[in-house]
This record gives structure tokens, C-alpha cells and sequence, in this order.
């Protein structure tokens, strides 16, 4: 069932957002109408889990950040606002007992029978490239039954870079790939890394971009201290 606010939000966005940047989709026919999914996209700008959810016919709920519900002020308190409306769930994603809160949380957005969307890479590229995959998207794949929806975002880090509130009006694109299906022993550490990668080299099959072989996180400390 779609939340009030989101129902409020996505009415009043999608019109909007529709005319200004004429999103072009390729696949949307790949997103089951019903029953549990994971969609997985490369991720390039905040924007991304805007402009994606609101082509999708069905609700999508992303496990964001908990900083993100937490920030003080007016301003903190605007943002944690949208992202209730966003249908955005908080998540402690910071590693341990903590990412396993996480892969809890999911479970239970796609039990509920739901649309999750996932980032497999983690973070936002700190340079438009694709990097490697977190491997906990697999699990939740095995262990819920539900299939992975492969997509590739076009330019929305052009739309909208980091740090830029206001965003640059250009059409945005996207491509949704054929379902993958995941079946196995979800405690197999070799499997969930295997089939991770997998999935990175279709996303990358879909964008076009250059594949980089580590996790975004560790090239966002390396561009930190080289600065």
C-alpha cells in the first residue's frame, strides 16, 4: 500500500518533473507488477532516487542512510520530511552487526511482498565510473526469492553533482535490464561475491562506464587524501 505522503508527492512530482526533464526509459517492462523485487542501479547522483522511482509504476522503498533522518535544524528537519515522502527507510549502514540491521530491514520490505531499490556499489561514484559491488544485495536476492532488476542511470551526476541543490535541466535516461535470479547457500561468502559481480558486469553492460575493481568508498579516502 502507497503511503499518503508518498502518494502526495509522487502526484504532485511526476507531472512536474516529467515535462522538465522528459526522462527516456528503456525496459521498464522488466519490473514485475507485483511481488517482491530488487532494483539494483549504478549510483552517479542524489537524484538518482528521484527520477528512477517515479518512472516505476510500483512503489520503491531504498534503505537510506540513518544520518540522513537525523540532521538538526530546519533544514534536517525539511530533509528527513522528503525522505519520509520518498518512501525512504533508515538504516545504520556503517558495517558489522549494523549492516546486518540493514539486510534485516529489506528482508522485511520484500517479505512484505514490496519493491526494494538497492545501490549496490554503496555510495554515489566519486567519478562516474562503476565500482564494486557490496555483496549483501546477492543475500537478500537468496534469501527472499525475489529477482534483481539491473539498471543503468545516464548523466544524473551532470543533472544534479554533488553539493549542487539546484539541478540542471537535461532529459534524464535510464535502461532496466532482464531479471536476474539468484539461487544457492546464502551463507556461501564465494557465491554472494561471484554473483555480485555478476551483476556489476551486466550494470556496466546497460551504462557503458568504466569498471573500477574496488569499492567506491576506499577511492572516495584515497581522492581525500590526495587532496
Amino acid at each position: 500500500m502507497v503511503n499518503l505522503p508518498y502518494g502526495l508527492l509522487r502526484a504532485f512530482l511526476t507531472p512536474f518533473l516529467m515535462l522538465l526533464f522528459r526522462p527516456k526509459v528503456t525496459g521498464l517492462r522488466n519490473v514485475p507488477s507485483l511481488g517482491p523485487v530488487i532494483i539494483a542501479s549504478n549510483h552517479l547522483s542524489f537524484s538518482d532516487s528521484i527520477f528512477m522511482p517515479l518512472v516505476v509504476p510500483r512503489k520503491v522503498t531504498f534503505l537510506a542512510k540513518s544520518e540522513y533522518f537525523t540532521s538538526p535544524g530546519p533544514k534536517g528537519l525539511l530533509k528527513k520530511l522528503i525522505f519520509i515522502a520518498l518512501g525512504q527507510v533508515p538504516v545504520d549502514r556503517t558495517g558489522g552487526r549494523r549492516s546486518e540491521a540493514a539486510l534485516i530491514t529489506g528482508l522485511k520490505v520484500l517479505g512484505d511482498g514490496h519493491c526494494l531499490g538497492i545501490y549496490p556499489e554503496g555510495t554515489r561514484s566519486p567519478d562516474g565510473r562503476l565500482y564494486k559491488g557490496r555483496t549483501g544485495l546477492v543475500r537478500l536476492a537468496i534469501d527472499s526469492g525475489a529477482p534483481i532488476i539491473p539498471v543503468a542511470m545516464f548523466d544524473t551526476e551532470k543533472i544534479q553533482p554533488t553539493g549542487k541543490v539546484i539541478p540542471k535541466i537535461m532529459r534524464v535516461k535510464m535502461t532496466f535490464g532482464e531479471p536476474m535470479y539468484v539461487t544457492g547457500d546464502s551463507t556461501n561468502l564465494q557465491l554472494l561475491r561471484d554473483k555480485t559481480d555478476e551483476l556489476m558486469r551486466t550494470i556496466q553492460a546497460l551504462s557503458g562506464q568504466e569498471y573500477v575493481d574496488i569499492y567506491a568508498t576506499r577511492r572516495k579516502a584515497e581522492m581525500t587524501e590526495e587532496e
